[in-house]
């Protein structure tokens, strides 16, 4: 890819729908939703595996050049003209191979306290309280406690990308690793982004902050899981100040998990804004 591919990853609701619609101002970037390269990426590692009785004729030259064309064929249109974000949680799991695929690319994640994480998806399950949302398989059962534990499971939104991120920053690649902050990026959006541009190497663009363009294409997206807003951005970025909807001891046992918050913990070669 030309023109380069960095990626987005992290947790959910922790800020990178509004990154990604902060990225696209500048016309040179294109960058999005989470988009459907990591299950094609997947797939492929899955199909050119010894499942396949054909991967007899696939080396790993061959599988490299397969997975490459994944993004190029879905950027095909994109990526003459544009550097590209590409946005999904599974990244942190496979930066291994991304280093291999494309050894300038970095990753920037996403962080938020994870007990804000679970407020967040509880006030839309409440919001949207006459709709049955993906995120519980469509199931009319459960209590908050019950949603929490499921957002927190191994294939949870939050508990897989939890696990996902610390992979990541404590493995061989850290140094590809800028981790943002919501708070920062929400309080200080124009000094996250000038963190971003130093971090890959790119000369700072004029952003603004104060108009956002909405994803569009989320609305229907949110919608088909039941969950409307799920992915909508403000039209400025603003912080928020606001008292949780969880119950106490909820609210403090995911506190807990923000593991990045320790910075006596983290690898040296990890950057955190």
């Amino acid at each position: 890819m030309d023109n380069g591919i960095h990626f987005i990853s992290g947790l959910p609701r922790a800020g990178s729908t509004l990154l990604a619609a902060l990225l696209r101002q500048n016309p040179r970037f294109h960058a999005g939703m989470t988009s459907p390269v990591g299950a094609l990426f997947n797939a492929m590692l899955r199909e050119t595996s010894q499942r396949n009785e054909g991967a007899v004729f696939i080396d790993d030259e061959v599988r490299m050049r397969l997975l490459r064309a994944c993004f190029e064929a879905f950027y095909a249109d994109v990526h003459p003209k544009k550097l590209v974000f590409d946005t999904n949680r599974l990244w942190t799991t496979r930066l291994a191979a991304l280093a291999s695929l494309y050894p300038g690319a970095k990753m920037v994640c996403c962080v938020r306290n994870p007990a804000w994480v679970v407020d967040s998806v509880e006030r839309l399950v409440r919001r949207n309280r006459f709709e049955l949302s993906g995120i519980f398989g469509f199931e009319t059962g459960g209590t908050v406690y019950a949603r929490a534990d499921g957002l927190n499971s191994d294939a949870g939104m939050l508990g897989f990308g939890l696990k996902a991120l610390r992979e990541a920053v404590y493995g061989e690649q850290a140094d590809r690793l800028l981790l943002v902050r919501y708070e920062t990026l929400t309080t200080n959006p124009i000094g996250t982004l000038a963190a971003i541009y130093d971090f890959i190497g790119e000369e700072l663009f004029s952003h603004d902050p104060d108009h956002i363009e909405a994803f569009y294409d989320g609305v229907e997206f949110d919608a088909r899981i039941g969950t409307p807003g799920l992915h909508k951005v403000r039209s400025a970025v603003r912080p928020t100040e606001r008292t949780t909807i969880l119950p106490p001891d909820l609210f403090d046992r995911f506190t807990r998990d923000a593991f990045w918050q320790d910075l006596s913990a983290l690898p040296k070669a990890v950057r955190l804004i």
